[in-house]
């Protein structure tokens, strides 16, 4: 709990640092998206423009958008604490370095998502189709709608599905892999982040878990009856 008020106050740092920062937002934003087609991206519009043409799937990645990254971490977390303490602790560690690193980065290179980018026609399926989690960006108060560099969705969803692929000794450890996919695609199609925020978030996981090695959990017996 301790850890979770830290960096949730880092988190509430940020956005009082973001403020006034708009300009730099969606300067560095428009630096960023001719930096990845100059590097040969895929354009995230054409997948967020898929999207409009179909009200179910747009609601889906709205309705998941919103309400899984939250309890998805909650739930893993808990169970991993529960019932295969050695991976928490590991898991803990690199998603606290995670998280800090990506406050930090919040702070230091505040980054409109696409969004808010309509003049390179990208579209807000939240505004569109309802589920949006964020308010007007110059009265919401609870987030910062310029940290899109990194993603946490993505970086946390692909974190916590690797724990929980290596704690869980089930054949069906396998479909947790899907979590970080759906999230990726997500993300990207609601027009809320890049493809260069899921790599950024991916290289700081990974280096992370280089530094923490040392912490990493060795199995035992117990780890190959459970997770069923």
């Amino acid at each position: 709990m301790a850890l979770i008020t830290v960096l949730y106050l880092g988190y509430r740092a940020g956005r009082i640092f973001a403020a006034g920062q708009e300009s730099r937002a969606f300067s560095n934003a428009h630096a960023l998206v001719d930096f990845e087609r100059g590097m040969h991206f895929p354009n995230e519009a054409s997948l967020n423009a898929f999207l409009t043409h179909s009200d179910t799937l747009a609601r889906f990645a709205n309705g998941y958008y919103a309400s899984v990254h939250f309890p998805f971490a909650i739930a893993t977390l808990l169970w991993l604490w529960v019932y295969r303490a050695q991976y928490y602790t590991w898991v803990r560690n690199i998603m606290a370095a995670l998280t800090a690193t990506a406050v930090v980065i919040h702070v230091l290179v505040p980054l409109a998502p696409p969004r808010m980018l309509p003049d390179l026609g990208f579209v807000d399926l939240a505004t569109r189709y309802g589920q949006s989690v964020y308010g007007p960006p110059d009265t919401d108060t609870l987030s910062n709608q310029f940290a899109a560099m990194p993603s946490l969705h993505i970086g946390w969803a692909l974190l916590l599905s690797i724990a929980l692929f290596l704690a869980i000794r089930s054949r069906w450890r396998w479909a947790v892999l899907a979590h970080p996919v759906v999230t990726t695609f997500v993300v990207i199609a609601t027009a809320n982040h890049y493809w260069l925020d899921g790599l950024v978030a991916t290289l700081i996981m990974v280096i992370a878990m280089a530094f923490l090695t040392s912490t990493f959990p060795r199995r035992n017996r117990a780890d190959t009856t459970g997770g069923r």
